[in-house]
């Protein structure tokens, strides 16, 4: 499995409930830059469309050497997913508070899978927590490593 983007603030902002895998519908010059790793999903969200998942803004650099240069880099890509994840995220995400978030994107056996999660939100007084937790963690690593 070989990392290709990641999206760190996704875990600073909300609780992850349940993570899934999805494959992506992409072009033949996206594969090649996403697998060069010129991809953003840092500013995308996923959202439901007529019973299809679809995920927005994620930034695709176009590839130097194709041939069709004129696609847009934030366009629009379907998910591949199974119809029941789909209803089953959908379902979720009409609840208060849940919202499905992509965490990163990788390549697998040579196809490009994305990792999504169902996640609800963090208030801010959460996120003063989970900062506070892993700078004591962190405090406590270095004082065992100089111990």
């Amino acid at each position: 499995m070989k990392l290709l983007a990641n999206n760190k603030k996704a875990y600073h902002d909300y609780f992850i409930e349940e993570k899934y895998e999805a494959g992506l519908s992409l072009l033949g010059s996206e594969v090649k830059s996403i697998k060069k790793g010129k991809v953003s999903i840092k500013e995308s969200f996923i959202s439901d469309r007529k019973g299809e998942m679809f995920i927005y803004g994620m930034h695709v650099t176009p590839y130097s050497q194709a041939y069709d240069k004129d696609i847009d880099p934030t366009r629009t890509r379907r998910l591949l997913l199974h119809k029941k994840e789909i209803n089953k995220l959908i379902g979720k995400k009409t609840q208060a508070g849940y919202t499905v978030v992509p965490l990163k994107i990788y390549e697998r056996d040579g196809l490009v899978k994305l990792e999504l999660a169902l996640a609800k939100g963090k208030k801010q007084y959460d996120k003063r927590e989970s900062i506070k937790a892993k700078d004591d963690k962190r405090k406590m690593d270095r004082a065992l490593k100089n111990y």
